[in-house]
């Protein structure tokens, strides 16, 4: 099963909870009291909202399984806008273009920077990954609450623009079973899964910085009756 473990105790003290289902009720409850202010996200969020959309951030190392609780969060159907980041890396077998992941060239994503077009870029594995700022923007202005899939270098950037962002870490139960899933999707040389689990551990010692933790420990079954939850 799943397990959401909170860092804080605003919102839900001393109790484990269902995957997503505790953050589908922190969105209701933190729309009452976040206000954006003197946030360098203000300029995102349009002035005469009464109730600002709220910013979630979901982060995690490479197989925890991110991909997957979008996937059925999306299924859902709610209103919610999904981020999509522009990323440098090859695609992957069944990934699309704009959906999964806008793909760009170096150079296309190198004139974006110059540009200042990207809410967040960071460098991971060699590849650079970016979240477009106008996308963030249009669907904060459209009153939808935003869903980012970042590490957390680009975490630690957001949670500087917009402190009342809601940040959550994806984490397997164990490194035994993240090593598994990563040998699973078989999208890595030896060298880059020695390398991915390397990084792991240094994310994981970031996972305080987070308001929530979500232990994923059976992997689909788990995740999907946690967004059936919602």
């Amino acid at each position: 099963m799943a397990r959401l473990m909170p860092r804080c105790h605003t919102l839900a003290s001393g109790k484990t909870w269902n995957c997503w289902q505790g953050c589908a009720k922190s969105l209701l409850s933190l729309r009452e009291r976040v206000r954006v202010g003197a946030s360098p996200l203000a300029e995102l969020i349009p002035e005469a909202s009464p109730a600002p959309p709220l910013l979630v951030v979901l982060s995690g190392p490479s197989g925890a399984g991110k991909d997957a609780v979008l996937a059925e969060l999306r299924k859902l159907e709610r209103p919610w806008h999904f981020a999509v980041t522009a990323t440098t890396r090859p695609m992957r077998d069944g990934e699309r273009d704009g959906a999964d992941y806008v793909f760009l060239d170096h150079d296309t994503f190198a004139k974006m920077r110059e540009r200042d077009e990207f809410l967040e870029c960071a460098e991971v594995y060699g590849r650079w990954y970016g979240v477009p700022r106008s996308q963030v923007r249009d669907a904060l202005h459209s009153g939808k609450d935003v869903i980012l899939k970042i590490d957390v270098q680009g975490a630690a950037t957001v949670r500087r623009m917009a402190p009342e962002a809601l940040l959550v870490f994806l984490v397997p139960a164990s490194m035994d079973d993240l090593r598994q899933r990563l040998v699973g999707r078989m999208s890595e040389s030896a060298p880059e899964l020695e390398l991915r689990l390397g990084m792991a551990k240094l994310e994981l010692a970031h996972i305080n910085e987070y308001d929530y933790r979500v232990v994923n420990e059976d992997g689909g079954i788990g995740l999907q009756q946690a967004a059936a939850d919602i």
